[in-house]
């Protein structure tokens, strides 16, 4: 169950729904800016970067995040269901950092596979074919993509409307951001005493 659910975190990495864009003026300009903080960069680093640098870090956050998301919810479910489930003959147990452990080689193969074709894909549609980079500039993104949007929305759910887009796109950088703190959380406290986080809540 957990292998399951780390796939889809490695596919929804790339998914577009709400893809945060990075064409605003300023980095203050960019979706996920809110109060009480404002824009937050303690260490400086928009100021150190130009705007490929920018539009890399929020490609790199926006990635994170979704998975951060997936890991969360892995946690959860993998053990949640742990014993009841059908795949592997119900004998995958324990803390969830210890699922992938207890998998046939065959999953590790195919999670490789799906991990190698999630990242092949989304490095064509947003990356500059490296033949076509100038000197000085490694993994220059593609002038018109926006980081995580590699078209992939359908239900429809992207916003039209420029403001409604942005709201969202703030919302889904948040929901990431507290996962990616979350998901680290889980697995130190697994770590710490061996016990899986529905344990440690008493569940």
């Amino acid at each position: 169950m957990k292998l399951s659910l780390a796939i889809l975190a490695l596919c929804a990495s790339t998914n577009a729904a709400f893809a945060p864009s990075v064409s605003q003026r300023t980095p203050r300009d960019l979706a996920g800016v809110v109060a009480p903080t404002g824009f937050f960069d303690p260490a400086g680093f928009a100021a150190r970067a130009d705007a490929g640098t920018m539009k890399r870090y929020r490609e790199a956050e926006v990635t994170h995040g979704r998975v951060g998301m997936m890991a969360v919810v892995g946690f959860l479910a993998g053990e949640a269901v742990e014993g009841s489930s059908f795949l592997f003959d119900s004998q995958v147990s324990g803390p969830a950092i210890t699922h992938l452990n207890q998998i046939p080689s065959i999953f590790w193969i195919l999670l490789t596979v799906g991990i190698g074709a999630s990242e092949v894909t989304r490095a064509q549609i947003g990356w500059v074919e490296p033949e076509n980079v100038p000197p000085g500039k490694p993994g220059l993104l593609r002038d018109d993509y926006v980081p995580g949007d590699i078209g992939f929305d359908p239900l429809g759910l992207k916003p039209s409307d420029a403001q409604a887009l942005k709201s969202i796109q703030t919302k889904e950088l948040q929901n990431g951001r507290l996962a990616m703190l979350a998901a680290a959380g889980c697995m130190a406290q697994e770590l710490a005493n061996g016990k899986g986080i529905l344990e440690n809540l008493g569940l």
